[in-house]
Protein backbone atom coordinates (compact mmCIF):
# COMPACT_ATOMS: atom_id res chain seq x y z
CA UNK A 1 0.00 0.00 0.00
CA UNK A 2 1.76 4.04 -0.60
CA UNK A 3 2.29 5.68 1.99
CA UNK A 4 0.27 8.95 2.81
CA UNK A 5 2.20 11.89 3.27
CA UNK A 6 0.65 15.00 4.50
CA UNK A 7 2.31 18.60 4.04
CA UNK A 8 1.56 21.72 6.81
CA UNK A 9 2.17 24.88 4.10
CA UNK A 10 1.63 25.25 0.94
CA UNK A 11 4.19 28.27 -0.41
CA UNK A 12 7.40 27.13 -1.10
CA UNK A 13 8.76 24.41 0.85
CA UNK A 14 5.92 22.41 0.53
CA UNK A 15 4.86 22.28 -3.05
CA UNK A 16 8.54 21.68 -4.00
CA UNK A 17 8.83 18.75 -1.59
CA UNK A 18 5.33 17.17 -2.43
CA UNK A 19 6.61 17.48 -6.63
CA UNK A 20 9.94 15.64 -6.02
CA UNK A 21 8.24 12.95 -4.07
CA UNK A 22 5.82 12.62 -6.56
CA UNK A 23 8.16 12.49 -9.38
CA UNK A 24 10.33 10.15 -7.15
CA UNK A 25 7.46 7.82 -6.32
CA UNK A 26 4.67 8.57 -8.15
CA UNK A 27 2.46 5.97 -5.97
CA UNK A 28 2.86 8.45 -3.04
CA UNK A 29 -0.23 10.00 -2.03
CA UNK A 30 -0.05 13.48 -1.10
CA UNK A 31 -2.35 15.62 1.15
CA UNK A 32 -0.91 19.58 1.15
CA UNK A 33 -2.67 21.92 3.99
CA UNK A 34 -2.37 25.29 3.88
CA UNK A 35 -4.44 28.12 6.02
CA UNK A 36 -4.30 31.00 2.96
CA UNK A 37 -6.23 31.01 0.00
CA UNK A 38 -3.70 31.13 -1.93
CA UNK A 39 -0.99 29.05 -2.30
CA UNK A 40 2.76 28.05 -4.15
CA UNK A 41 3.98 31.94 -4.78
CA UNK A 42 6.85 33.57 -4.71
CA UNK A 43 7.25 35.58 -1.71
CA UNK A 44 9.82 37.41 -2.05
CA UNK A 45 8.73 39.10 -5.47
CA UNK A 46 5.70 40.74 -3.24
CA UNK A 47 7.51 43.97 -3.41
CA UNK A 48 7.43 44.06 -6.94
CA UNK A 49 4.12 43.11 -7.16
CA UNK A 50 3.86 46.70 -4.64
CA UNK A 51 6.00 48.68 -6.70
CA UNK A 52 4.13 47.47 -10.26
CA UNK A 53 6.97 45.57 -11.69
CA UNK A 54 4.98 42.76 -11.23
CA UNK A 55 1.74 43.70 -13.31
CA UNK A 56 -0.45 40.66 -12.64
CA UNK A 57 -0.68 39.25 -9.33
CA UNK A 58 -0.65 35.25 -10.94
CA UNK A 59 2.80 36.10 -12.33
CA UNK A 60 3.70 35.51 -8.59
CA UNK A 61 1.54 32.27 -9.06
CA UNK A 62 2.65 30.56 -12.35
CA UNK A 63 5.35 28.19 -13.83
CA UNK A 64 7.73 28.88 -16.47
CA UNK A 65 5.20 27.54 -19.20
CA UNK A 66 2.17 30.13 -17.66
CA UNK A 67 0.31 27.32 -15.81
CA UNK A 68 -1.38 28.79 -12.60
CA UNK A 69 -0.33 27.12 -9.40
CA UNK A 70 -3.33 26.29 -8.03
CA UNK A 71 -5.30 23.90 -6.15
CA UNK A 72 -6.36 22.75 -9.73
CA UNK A 73 -2.75 22.67 -11.11
CA UNK A 74 -1.61 20.35 -8.08
CA UNK A 75 -4.11 17.93 -8.81
CA UNK A 76 -4.38 17.76 -12.45
CA UNK A 77 -0.51 17.86 -12.89
CA UNK A 78 0.91 16.80 -9.68
CA UNK A 79 -1.06 14.58 -8.23
CA UNK A 80 -1.57 16.22 -4.94
CA UNK A 81 -4.59 17.20 -2.81
CA UNK A 82 -4.71 20.52 -1.52
CA UNK A 83 -6.65 21.68 1.08
CA UNK A 84 -6.68 25.53 1.05
CA UNK A 85 -8.32 27.68 3.76
CA UNK A 86 -7.89 24.80 6.07
CA UNK A 87 -5.80 25.79 9.71
CA UNK A 88 -4.03 22.16 11.48
CA UNK A 89 -4.97 22.45 15.15
CA UNK A 90 -2.84 19.46 16.21
CA UNK A 91 -0.44 16.66 15.90
CA UNK A 92 -1.08 13.55 17.02
CA UNK A 93 1.96 11.81 16.96
CA UNK A 94 1.23 8.76 18.77
CA UNK A 95 -1.58 8.10 16.79
CA UNK A 96 0.11 9.53 13.35
CA UNK A 97 -2.72 11.97 12.83
CA UNK A 98 -3.43 16.01 12.33
CA UNK A 99 -6.70 17.98 13.46
CA UNK A 100 -7.46 19.97 11.00
CA UNK A 101 -10.45 22.65 10.80
CA UNK A 102 -10.94 23.77 6.84
CA UNK A 103 -13.13 26.81 6.41
CA UNK A 104 -16.76 26.80 7.45
CA UNK A 105 -16.33 22.77 8.61
CA UNK A 106 -16.11 20.73 12.26
CA UNK A 107 -12.70 19.76 12.42
CA UNK A 108 -11.39 16.19 11.50
CA UNK A 109 -8.56 13.85 11.34
CA UNK A 110 -6.11 13.27 8.59
CA UNK A 111 -4.07 10.36 8.97
CA UNK A 112 -0.19 10.31 8.01
CA UNK A 113 2.66 8.22 7.56
CA UNK A 114 5.23 11.32 6.86
CA UNK A 115 4.29 14.57 7.90
CA UNK A 116 6.35 17.59 6.84
CA UNK A 117 6.54 20.33 8.54
CA UNK A 118 6.79 23.79 6.00
CA UNK A 119 4.80 26.64 8.25
CA UNK A 120 7.27 29.04 7.21
CA UNK A 121 7.82 32.32 9.49
CA UNK A 122 5.37 35.52 10.42
CA UNK A 123 5.93 38.88 10.62
CA UNK A 124 7.13 39.62 14.94
CA UNK A 125 4.58 41.36 16.49
CA UNK A 126 5.28 44.95 18.22
CA UNK A 127 3.92 45.30 21.59
CA UNK A 128 2.70 48.70 20.95
CA UNK A 129 -0.81 50.25 20.27
CA UNK A 130 -2.31 50.49 17.07
CA UNK A 131 -1.20 47.61 15.29
CA UNK A 132 -4.72 46.56 14.26
CA UNK A 133 -5.79 49.50 13.05
CA UNK A 134 -6.83 49.17 9.40
CA UNK A 135 -3.71 50.52 7.08
CA UNK A 136 -1.20 49.42 9.90
CA UNK A 137 -0.12 45.91 8.02
CA UNK A 138 2.79 43.73 7.86
CA UNK A 139 3.88 41.53 4.65
CA UNK A 140 3.57 38.34 5.60
CA UNK A 141 1.29 36.78 2.87
CA UNK A 142 -0.28 37.07 -0.71
CA UNK A 143 -3.37 38.58 0.92
CA UNK A 144 -1.46 41.47 2.58
CA UNK A 145 0.55 42.47 -0.28
CA UNK A 146 -2.80 42.57 -2.37
CA UNK A 147 -4.25 44.63 0.21
CA UNK A 148 -1.30 46.95 0.21
CA UNK A 149 -1.47 47.11 -3.84
CA UNK A 150 -5.07 48.24 -3.76
CA UNK A 151 -4.46 50.84 -1.18
CA UNK A 152 -1.40 52.41 -3.65
CA UNK A 153 -2.83 51.58 -6.40
CA UNK A 154 -6.42 53.65 -5.67
CA UNK A 155 -4.34 56.53 -4.64
CA UNK A 156 -5.39 55.83 -0.67
CA UNK A 157 -1.80 56.44 0.21
CA UNK A 158 0.69 59.48 -0.16
CA UNK A 159 2.56 58.86 3.05
CA UNK A 160 3.54 55.80 4.37
CA UNK A 161 5.97 54.55 7.23
CA UNK A 162 7.81 51.41 7.20
CA UNK A 163 8.86 50.55 10.76
CA UNK A 164 12.09 48.14 10.22
CA UNK A 165 15.11 48.98 7.85
CA UNK A 166 15.79 45.12 7.06
CA UNK A 167 15.46 43.57 3.75
CA UNK A 168 11.49 43.34 3.72
CA UNK A 169 11.55 47.20 5.08
CA UNK A 170 13.55 48.43 2.26
CA UNK A 171 12.29 47.05 -0.59
CA UNK A 172 8.85 48.35 0.64
CA UNK A 173 10.33 51.95 0.97
CA UNK A 174 12.01 51.28 -2.53
CA UNK A 175 8.14 49.87 -3.85
CA UNK A 176 6.40 52.90 -2.65
CA UNK A 177 8.88 55.78 -3.44
CA UNK A 178 10.26 54.82 -6.52
CA UNK A 179 7.29 53.80 -8.53
CA UNK A 180 4.20 55.66 -7.11
CA UNK A 181 6.12 58.61 -5.39
CA UNK A 182 4.86 58.11 -1.58
CA UNK A 183 6.20 60.31 0.69
CA UNK A 184 7.71 57.16 2.47
CA UNK A 185 10.01 57.14 6.51
CA UNK A 186 11.55 53.74 7.45
CA UNK A 187 11.95 53.73 11.20
CA UNK A 188 14.78 51.30 12.50
CA UNK A 189 15.81 50.62 16.56
CA UNK A 190 19.22 50.08 15.68
CA UNK A 191 21.86 52.80 14.64
CA UNK A 192 22.13 51.43 10.56
CA UNK A 193 19.95 50.09 8.22
CA UNK A 194 20.30 46.25 7.69
CA UNK A 195 21.76 45.81 11.30
CA UNK A 196 23.71 42.25 11.57
CA UNK A 197 23.34 42.04 7.57
CA UNK A 198 26.40 44.92 6.44
CA UNK A 199 29.11 46.29 8.08
CA UNK A 200 28.15 50.33 8.99
CA UNK A 201 30.34 51.47 6.20
CA UNK A 202 28.13 49.47 3.68
CA UNK A 203 25.31 50.84 5.86
CA UNK A 204 26.04 54.33 5.68
CA UNK A 205 26.62 53.95 1.94
CA UNK A 206 22.87 52.46 1.41
CA UNK A 207 21.30 55.12 3.74
CA UNK A 208 22.73 57.66 1.86
CA UNK A 209 21.52 56.06 -1.21
CA UNK A 210 18.21 55.96 -0.18
CA UNK A 211 18.50 59.73 1.17
CA UNK A 212 19.73 60.32 -2.13
CA UNK A 213 16.01 58.89 -3.64
CA UNK A 214 14.23 60.63 -1.08
CA UNK A 215 13.54 57.89 1.63
CA UNK A 216 14.19 59.57 4.91
CA UNK A 217 15.39 57.02 7.79
CA UNK A 218 15.33 57.77 11.18
CA UNK A 219 17.69 55.15 13.15
CA UNK A 220 18.34 54.66 16.37
CA UNK A 221 14.48 55.47 17.12
CA UNK A 222 11.59 53.54 18.39
CA UNK A 223 8.33 53.13 17.30
CA UNK A 224 6.00 53.95 20.78
CA UNK A 225 1.97 53.49 19.10
CA UNK A 226 0.58 53.95 16.52
CA UNK A 227 -2.95 56.19 16.26
CA UNK A 228 -5.84 57.36 14.59
CA UNK A 229 -9.76 57.42 14.43
CA UNK A 230 -10.83 54.14 12.47
CA UNK A 231 -7.42 53.99 10.45
CA UNK A 232 -4.36 54.71 10.64
CA UNK A 233 -3.11 58.65 11.08
CA UNK A 234 -0.14 58.77 12.46
CA UNK A 235 3.03 57.16 13.72
CA UNK A 236 4.51 57.99 17.36
CA UNK A 237 8.12 57.38 18.13
CA UNK A 238 10.80 58.27 21.00
CA UNK A 239 11.65 61.43 18.80
CA UNK A 240 8.75 62.71 16.65
CA UNK A 241 5.57 62.29 15.45
CA UNK A 242 5.03 61.49 11.27
CA UNK A 243 1.66 61.47 9.46
CA UNK A 244 1.27 58.50 7.95
CA UNK A 245 -1.93 56.57 5.76
CA UNK A 246 -0.17 53.29 5.44
CA UNK A 247 2.30 51.68 8.43
CA UNK A 248 4.16 48.57 7.06
CA UNK A 249 5.45 46.46 9.95
CA UNK A 250 8.99 45.11 8.87
CA UNK A 251 10.92 44.22 12.42
CA UNK A 252 12.03 40.73 11.50
CA UNK A 253 10.35 37.59 11.41
CA UNK A 254 9.20 34.37 13.69
CA UNK A 255 9.07 30.87 13.05
CA UNK A 256 5.83 29.22 13.19
CA UNK A 257 6.71 26.43 15.56
CA UNK A 258 4.35 26.15 17.85
CA UNK A 259 2.42 23.05 16.29
CA UNK A 260 6.02 21.21 16.48
CA UNK A 261 6.42 22.38 20.23
CA UNK A 262 3.03 21.51 21.11
CA UNK A 263 4.02 17.75 19.33
CA UNK A 264 7.18 17.95 21.88
CA UNK A 265 9.46 18.39 19.11
CA UNK A 266 12.48 19.72 19.57
CA UNK A 267 13.32 23.07 19.05
CA UNK A 268 16.14 25.67 19.23
CA UNK A 269 16.81 27.84 22.87
CA UNK A 270 18.29 30.19 20.59
CA UNK A 271 15.62 30.64 17.94
CA UNK A 272 12.87 28.91 18.82
CA UNK A 273 12.70 27.19 15.51
CA UNK A 274 12.26 23.57 14.87
CA UNK A 275 15.69 21.73 15.43
CA UNK A 276 16.29 19.49 12.03
CA UNK A 277 19.08 16.91 10.91
CA UNK A 278 21.05 16.91 7.87
CA UNK A 279 18.28 14.48 6.07
CA UNK A 280 16.24 17.74 7.47
CA UNK A 281 14.22 14.75 10.01
CA UNK A 282 12.69 16.16 13.55
CA UNK A 283 13.27 15.00 16.44
CA UNK A 284 10.25 12.54 15.41
CA UNK A 285 11.89 9.98 12.62
CA UNK A 286 8.42 10.59 10.58
CA UNK A 287 8.14 14.34 10.37
CA UNK A 288 10.13 16.19 8.17
CA UNK A 289 10.73 20.39 8.46
CA UNK A 290 12.50 22.85 6.43
CA UNK A 291 12.35 26.30 5.51
CA UNK A 292 12.06 29.21 7.47
CA UNK A 293 10.31 27.58 10.45
CA UNK A 294 13.81 25.72 11.16
CA UNK A 295 17.11 26.21 12.54
CA UNK A 296 19.81 24.79 10.17
CA UNK A 297 23.82 24.95 10.84
CA UNK A 298 25.43 28.05 10.35
CA UNK A 299 28.77 26.79 8.86
CA UNK A 300 30.51 29.64 9.67
CA UNK A 301 29.60 29.81 13.78
CA UNK A 302 28.50 26.12 13.60
CA UNK A 303 25.74 26.99 15.98
CA UNK A 304 21.63 26.56 14.90
CA UNK A 305 20.47 29.57 12.67
CA UNK A 306 17.37 30.58 11.11
CA UNK A 307 17.92 31.35 6.49
CA UNK A 308 14.68 32.96 5.90
CA UNK A 309 15.09 33.09 2.19
CA UNK A 310 12.83 31.09 -0.56
CA UNK A 311 15.64 30.00 -2.29
CA UNK A 312 17.06 28.02 1.06
CA UNK A 313 13.10 26.73 1.16
CA UNK A 314 13.45 25.31 -2.23
CA UNK A 315 16.07 23.50 -1.71
CA UNK A 316 15.47 22.04 1.07
CA UNK A 317 12.13 20.95 -0.31
CA UNK A 318 13.85 18.55 -2.62
CA UNK A 319 15.89 17.06 0.16
CA UNK A 320 12.69 16.27 1.75
CA UNK A 321 11.17 15.02 -1.22
CA UNK A 322 13.88 12.96 -1.78
CA UNK A 323 14.16 11.28 1.94
CA UNK A 324 10.19 10.76 1.89
CA UNK A 325 10.72 8.93 -0.49
CA UNK A 326 13.16 6.36 0.68
CA UNK A 327 16.56 8.93 -0.20
CA UNK A 328 19.38 9.27 2.06
CA UNK A 329 19.73 13.72 0.40
CA UNK A 330 21.06 15.82 3.27
CA UNK A 331 21.24 19.40 3.52
CA UNK A 332 24.73 20.58 5.34
CA UNK A 333 23.55 24.25 6.58
CA UNK A 334 24.57 26.99 4.84
CA UNK A 335 26.37 30.18 4.90
CA UNK A 336 23.97 32.85 4.90
CA UNK A 337 23.89 34.69 1.20
CA UNK A 338 21.78 37.48 0.86
CA UNK A 339 21.39 40.23 -1.71
CA UNK A 340 19.08 42.97 -1.90
CA UNK A 341 18.28 45.55 -5.03
CA UNK A 342 17.76 49.60 -3.47
CA UNK A 343 16.88 51.60 -6.49
CA UNK A 344 19.68 51.55 -9.24
CA UNK A 345 22.26 49.81 -6.69
CA UNK A 346 22.64 46.45 -5.27
CA UNK A 347 23.92 44.80 -1.56
CA UNK A 348 25.04 41.43 -1.20
CA UNK A 349 26.88 40.02 1.47
CA UNK A 350 27.55 36.29 2.16
CA UNK A 351 29.03 35.00 5.67
CA UNK A 352 29.57 37.04 8.82
CA UNK A 353 30.19 40.94 8.85
CA UNK A 354 33.03 42.03 11.19
CA UNK A 355 30.87 42.87 14.29
CA UNK A 356 29.03 39.60 14.32
CA UNK A 357 32.48 37.70 13.83
CA UNK A 358 33.83 40.31 16.67
CA UNK A 359 30.73 39.04 18.65
CA UNK A 360 30.97 35.49 17.79
CA UNK A 361 34.29 35.40 19.50
CA UNK A 362 36.46 35.64 16.07
CA UNK A 363 39.73 37.92 16.71
CA UNK A 364 38.73 39.11 13.24
CA UNK A 365 40.04 42.43 10.84
CA UNK A 366 38.12 43.86 7.40
CA UNK A 367 39.70 45.37 4.65
CA UNK A 368 37.64 47.56 2.28
CA UNK A 369 38.67 48.34 -1.77
CA UNK A 370 36.65 50.26 -4.16
CA UNK A 371 37.45 49.52 -8.18
CA UNK A 372 35.86 49.27 -11.64
CA UNK A 373 33.76 46.06 -12.20
CA UNK A 374 36.02 46.27 -15.62
CA UNK A 375 39.54 46.92 -17.18
CA UNK A 376 39.72 50.57 -16.30
CA UNK A 377 40.74 51.55 -20.27
CA UNK A 378 37.40 49.74 -21.38
CA UNK A 379 34.69 52.62 -21.99
CA UNK A 380 31.54 51.28 -19.81
CA UNK A 381 32.44 50.65 -16.03
CA UNK A 382 30.88 51.16 -12.48
CA UNK A 383 32.08 51.28 -8.90
CA UNK A 384 32.46 47.68 -6.77
CA UNK A 385 33.02 48.74 -2.97
CA UNK A 386 33.98 45.43 -1.28
CA UNK A 387 34.30 44.39 2.50
CA UNK A 388 36.05 41.40 3.54
CA UNK A 389 36.44 39.78 6.89
CA UNK A 390 38.93 37.43 8.00
CA UNK A 391 40.45 36.09 10.79
CA UNK A 392 43.76 36.91 11.84
CA UNK A 393 45.37 33.74 12.87
CA UNK A 394 44.04 31.27 10.75
CA UNK A 395 43.72 33.89 7.95
CA UNK A 396 40.19 32.45 7.20
CA UNK A 397 37.74 34.16 5.50
CA UNK A 398 34.40 34.70 7.03
CA UNK A 399 32.66 36.57 5.09
CA UNK A 400 32.11 39.71 2.22
CA UNK A 401 29.93 42.36 1.39
CA UNK A 402 29.52 44.55 -1.40
CA UNK A 403 27.71 47.48 -2.60
CA UNK A 404 28.07 48.33 -6.73
CA UNK A 405 25.66 49.82 -9.16
CA UNK A 406 26.40 46.43 -11.55
CA UNK A 407 23.98 44.40 -9.46
CA UNK A 408 25.15 41.38 -11.47
CA UNK A 409 28.65 42.52 -11.02
CA UNK A 410 28.24 42.53 -7.30
CA UNK A 411 26.63 39.58 -6.45
CA UNK A 412 28.55 37.39 -9.19
CA UNK A 413 31.57 38.32 -6.94
CA UNK A 414 29.73 37.52 -3.86
CA UNK A 415 28.01 34.58 -5.21
CA UNK A 416 32.31 33.40 -6.11
CA UNK A 417 32.93 33.71 -2.31
CA UNK A 418 29.68 32.25 -0.67
CA UNK A 419 30.21 28.36 -3.14
CA UNK A 420 33.51 28.04 -1.41
CA UNK A 421 32.99 29.77 2.24
CA UNK A 422 31.85 26.24 3.96
CA UNK A 423 35.38 24.97 3.14
CA UNK A 424 37.17 27.33 5.24
CA UNK A 425 38.56 29.62 2.60
CA UNK A 426 42.06 31.38 3.02
CA UNK A 427 43.13 35.06 1.98
CA UNK A 428 44.73 33.18 -0.80
CA UNK A 429 42.33 31.20 -2.02
CA UNK A 430 40.01 34.81 -2.76
CA UNK A 431 43.93 36.34 -3.67
CA UNK A 432 44.16 33.72 -6.22
CA UNK A 433 40.39 32.96 -7.14
CA UNK A 434 40.80 32.45 -10.80
CA UNK A 435 37.79 34.12 -12.36
CA UNK A 436 36.35 34.34 -16.19
CA UNK A 437 38.64 37.73 -17.86
CA UNK A 438 38.11 40.03 -20.36
CA UNK A 439 37.83 43.90 -19.96
CA UNK A 440 34.32 44.06 -20.47
CA UNK A 441 33.40 42.09 -17.58
CA UNK A 442 36.38 42.61 -15.42
CA UNK A 443 39.97 43.95 -14.35
CA UNK A 444 43.11 41.64 -14.85
CA UNK A 445 43.56 41.99 -11.44
CA UNK A 446 39.70 41.57 -10.19
CA UNK A 447 38.45 43.58 -6.97
CA UNK A 448 37.79 40.61 -5.66
CA UNK A 449 41.17 39.68 -5.68
CA UNK A 450 42.18 42.97 -4.32
CA UNK A 451 40.26 43.00 -1.28
CA UNK A 452 42.01 39.85 -0.21
CA UNK A 453 45.50 41.05 -1.27
CA UNK A 454 44.55 44.21 0.93
CA UNK A 455 43.66 41.87 4.01
CA UNK A 456 46.90 40.37 3.60
CA UNK A 457 48.97 44.20 3.80
CA UNK A 458 46.39 44.73 6.77
CA UNK A 459 47.31 41.29 8.32
CA UNK A 460 51.36 41.53 7.60
CA UNK A 461 51.22 45.38 8.97
CA UNK A 462 52.30 46.97 5.78
CA UNK A 463 49.05 48.61 5.63
CA UNK A 464 47.01 50.52 8.85
CA UNK A 465 43.72 51.42 7.58
CA UNK A 466 41.11 53.46 8.94
CA UNK A 467 37.30 53.19 7.70
CA UNK A 468 34.99 55.80 6.53
CA UNK A 469 33.20 55.98 9.34
CA UNK A 470 36.69 56.21 11.88
CA UNK A 471 37.74 59.07 9.23
CA UNK A 472 34.19 60.82 9.62
CA UNK A 473 34.75 60.77 13.45
CA UNK A 474 38.19 62.44 13.75
CA UNK A 475 36.95 64.95 10.59
CA UNK A 476 34.01 66.14 13.19
CA UNK A 477 36.76 66.51 15.80
CA UNK A 478 39.24 67.74 13.63
CA UNK A 479 39.73 71.13 16.02
CA UNK A 480 40.66 68.98 18.86
CA UNK A 481 42.82 66.60 16.79
CA UNK A 482 46.37 66.24 15.92
CA UNK A 483 45.98 65.18 12.49
CA UNK A 484 46.54 66.55 8.79
CA UNK A 485 45.07 64.55 5.59
CA UNK A 486 48.04 63.79 3.53
CA UNK A 487 45.97 63.58 0.16
CA UNK A 488 47.89 61.70 -2.65
CA UNK A 489 46.22 62.28 -5.69
CA UNK A 490 47.48 64.78 -8.45
CA UNK A 491 46.71 68.32 -7.58
CA UNK A 492 44.16 69.54 -9.83
CA UNK A 493 41.77 66.28 -7.53
CA UNK A 494 42.71 67.86 -4.08
CA UNK A 495 43.14 71.58 -4.89
CA UNK A 496 39.37 72.49 -3.82
CA UNK A 497 40.42 70.58 -0.28
CA UNK A 498 43.19 72.43 -0.15
CA UNK A 499 41.35 75.76 -0.61
CA UNK A 500 38.70 74.70 1.91
CA UNK A 501 40.85 73.39 4.68
CA UNK A 502 44.37 74.35 4.44
CA UNK A 503 44.96 74.26 8.20
CA UNK A 504 44.42 70.05 7.29
CA UNK A 505 44.87 69.13 3.92
CA UNK A 506 48.06 68.78 2.39
CA UNK A 507 49.21 67.35 -1.17
CA UNK A 508 51.91 65.28 -2.39
CA UNK A 509 51.68 62.30 -5.30
CA UNK A 510 52.38 59.35 -3.63
CA UNK A 511 54.82 58.84 -6.82
CA UNK A 512 57.18 61.57 -5.00
CA UNK A 513 56.81 61.36 -1.32
CA UNK A 514 59.60 60.08 -0.79
CA UNK A 515 61.57 63.36 -1.42
CA UNK A 516 58.77 65.76 0.52
CA UNK A 517 59.52 63.71 3.76
CA UNK A 518 61.21 66.58 5.31
CA UNK A 519 58.15 68.59 4.93
CA UNK A 520 55.57 66.56 6.95
CA UNK A 521 54.59 67.58 10.00
CA UNK A 522 56.50 64.94 12.59
CA UNK A 523 54.22 65.85 15.77
CA UNK A 524 50.42 65.04 14.02
CA UNK A 525 49.03 61.58 12.88
CA UNK A 526 48.91 61.62 8.92
CA UNK A 527 46.19 60.38 7.21
CA UNK A 528 46.59 59.41 4.21
CA UNK A 529 44.23 59.50 1.33
CA UNK A 530 43.88 59.14 -2.57
CA UNK A 531 40.82 58.15 -4.87
CA UNK A 532 40.86 54.48 -3.88
CA UNK A 533 43.21 53.87 -1.55
CA UNK A 534 45.72 52.54 -3.56
CA UNK A 535 47.98 55.15 -4.45
CA UNK A 536 47.78 56.21 -0.20
CA UNK A 537 48.91 52.45 0.26
CA UNK A 538 51.81 52.80 -1.20
CA UNK A 539 52.67 56.36 0.30
CA UNK A 540 52.53 54.51 3.31
CA UNK A 541 55.12 51.82 2.71
CA UNK A 542 57.57 55.11 1.63
CA UNK A 543 56.81 57.34 4.74
CA UNK A 544 57.35 53.49 7.07
CA UNK A 545 60.42 53.40 5.45
CA UNK A 546 61.37 56.93 6.39
CA UNK A 547 60.68 56.28 9.96
CA UNK A 548 57.18 58.09 10.00
CA UNK A 549 54.95 55.68 11.24
CA UNK A 550 52.21 57.61 12.41
CA UNK A 551 49.81 56.93 9.50
CA UNK A 552 46.60 55.69 8.57
CA UNK A 553 45.54 54.81 5.08
CA UNK A 554 41.65 55.56 4.23
CA UNK A 555 40.31 52.02 3.12
CA UNK A 556 38.37 53.09 -0.53
CA UNK A 557 39.84 56.67 -0.55
CA UNK A 558 37.80 59.66 -1.67
CA UNK A 559 35.72 56.86 -3.50
CA UNK A 560 34.39 55.30 -0.71
CA UNK A 561 34.22 58.50 1.41
CA UNK A 562 31.99 60.03 -1.11
CA UNK A 563 29.48 56.84 -1.51
CA UNK A 564 29.35 57.44 2.49
CA UNK A 565 28.36 60.50 2.28
CA UNK A 566 30.89 62.60 3.26
CA UNK A 567 32.43 65.61 1.38
CA UNK A 568 34.75 68.04 3.41
CA UNK A 569 34.46 70.45 0.45
CA UNK A 570 31.30 71.10 1.79
CA UNK A 571 31.60 71.64 5.48
CA UNK A 572 33.52 74.47 7.32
Amino acid sequence: MSQHVVIIGGVALGPKAACRLKRVQPDARVTMIDSQKIISYGGCGIPYLVSGDVSDPDQLRTTNFHALRDEAFFRQAKGVDVLSETTVLKIDRARKKVLVQEKGQKPREIGYDKLVLATGSRPRPLPIPGTDLPGCLAVGSMEDALTIREMVTTGKVSRAVIVGAGFIGLEMAEALTDMWGIETSVIEVADQVLPGVVSRTLASMAQKHLADNDVSLHLAEMVTAIEGEGKVERVITTKRTLEADLVILAAGVLPNAELARDAGLSVSSSTGAILVNKTMQTSDPDIYSGGDCVAIENLITGKPAMFPLGSMANRQGRVIGTNLAGGRATFPGAVGSLSIKLFDAGIAGTGLTLKRAQAEGFDAISAQVIQFDHAHFYPEKTLITLELVVEKGTRRVLGIQGMSKNLEGVAGRINAVAAILKYKPTIEDISNLELAYSPPFAAAMDVLNVVANVADNILAGRNTPITPDEFARMWAGRKDDNFIVLDCRDRDNAIKFLEKHPDFWMNITGETIQEHVDELPKDKKIVLMCNTGARSYEAQVKLTKAGLNDTVNLQGGWGNLRQWGLDPTTED
